[in-house]
Formats: C-alpha cells, sequence, structure tokens
C-alpha cells in the first residue's frame, strides 16, 4: 500500500515513491533514499558566530526515522553531503548520536559521500562509498554533464515556486529529465532540517542534467505527483 504521504512515480523503469517528507523510496529494493543531510550545520554556524538552535541533526534524524517507520525500508541511502563540514562527526550530541548508531544498526545503511563530507572523522555505522549502482540505475552525490545512463543525486537542493491560493510560496521538489530510452536521470531536495534551496529552473541545474528532452520539477501533494516544466527540447 502507498503511503498517503508518498506520490508514486514511474523513473527508468521503476515504479519509485517520492514523499512530501523530501525522501525517495524504492519498493522494489525496500530503500529509502535521502540526499543532503548536512547534520549539525546549526553548530557549525555557531562556531562562525551565527547562533542557531542546536537541534537541526536530531531533527533530521528523527524524519528519517519517521520515514522508515512509514514505509518500512529496510535500507536507507544517503546521497552525500552528510556532515554539514569533517568536524561534524565529532559534533553530534550523545543523543542525536545515539539516535544515529540506532539506525544504522537497525539498517543496511549506505553512506554516498559528497562534497562536504571530506573524510568522516568518526564512524556511526554504515558502508561509505562514493557512487553506488542499483537496479541499472546509479546513485551518487551530484549529477555529470554528459550521463547517459540513469542517475540519483543530490547537491543542488532544488526548490520551486509554485502559487497557492493567491499566495506565492517556495517548495523542495525533485527535478528529473528525460531522455532516450530509459536514461531517466532524478536531483532529489535536501533532506536535512537546515538546508536552504536554488531554484530548479537555474542554470547549473539544467547543464548537470543534460543531454535530456525535458526537465520538470516535481513534487507530491496529497498523494499525487504535480509536474511543473522547466525546459523543453526545441522541435
Amino acid at each position: 500500500m502507498v503511503p498517503l504521504s508518498f506520490a508514486p512515480m514511474e523513473f527508468a523503469g521503476h515504479e519509485l515513491l517520492l514523499a512530501e517528507g523530501r525522501a525517495l523510496y524504492w519498493p522494489r529494493e525496500q530503500a529509502l533514499l535521502v540526499a543532503d543531510l548536512h547534520l549539525e550545520k546549526a553548530s557549525f554556524y555557531a562556531r562562525h558566530g551565527q547562533m542557531l538552535p542546536p537541534y537541526d541533526s536530531r531533527e533530521t534524524l528523527e524524519r528519517v526515522a519517521d520515514a522508515v517507520k512509514l514505509t518500512g525500508a529496510r535500507r536507507v541511502i544517503t546521497l552525500g553531503d552528510n556532515f554539514h563540514d569533517e568536524g561534524g562527526t565529532s559534533r553530534l550530541d550523545p543523543y542525536a548520536a545515539g539516535m544515529l548508531e540506532a539506525l544504522t544498526r537497525a539498517l543496511d545503511w549506505v553512506w554516498i559521500t559528497g562534497n562536504h563530507d571530506g573524510q568522516m572523522q568518526r564512524g556511526f555505522g554504515g558502508t561509505l562509498v562514493e557512487e553506488l549502482e542499483l537496479g541499472g540505475v546509479i546513485l551518487r552525490h551530484e549529477a555529470q554533464s554528459g550521463e547517459a545512463r540513469p542517475e540519483l543525486s543530490g547537491h543542488f537542493h532544488p526548490k520551486v515556486r509554485v502559487k497557492v491560493r493567491d499566495r506565492h510560496i517556495s517548495r523542495p521538489c525533485a527535478v528529473v529529465s528525460r531522455g532516450a530510452g530509459k536514461s531517466d536521470r532524478m536531483i532529489l531536495p535536501a533532506f536535512g532540517a537546515l538546508t536552504g534551496g536554488m531554484d530548479a529552473g537555474a542554470p547549473e541545474i539544467r547543464a548537470a542534467l543534460m543531454p535530456a528532452s525535458r526537465i520538470d520539477a516535481v513534487l507530491p501533494a496529497r498523494g499525487k505527483l504535480v509536474q511543473l516544466p522547466l525546459w523543453r527540447e526545441a522541435a
């Protein structure tokens, strides 16, 4: 059964579920995919004089745990930028560290590394890789321009501006490019509790997803997938 907060979508011949909570669930693989956790971002800013409530890691990990419970996922795969900086692993408070260690013990947890991760100084369990191929889909942190294979990535924190009840609001979204055959590619929204965003139509995102015949922003709404055109190949 599809959880009500998830919207089904077809991607590279697979059925995936995109969550309103910014996660992606792959039923066949029983895998929950999350991008850009940026754990310990608040403590990083605090060290540089910008005082923020130091609970972003707890909130992010609680949201991961909720998504696992909702979907029944047995595997979690992160798509890079797991911590906000190299020292983030040593700044986790005992409660958040305990939460993370419990999650990695209970699940088949795979850390894909990103540009913020550097050398993860402290182990919390799980497997550390630069990229992974699953079901014919390449999982990596940053989309590689010119990639002809199906690909799932993060890095850009895409957001889209939508009009709701005469108000313009910004919402995290995925960006999906469609090409020839099953060469679909998707950039996931940032999952972390304290993450900003880049406009989904930004030229950097479009360039990263080329070649493509069309590019759309996609986001779930009440169990259905909303698709907003961003770019179309000239006829």
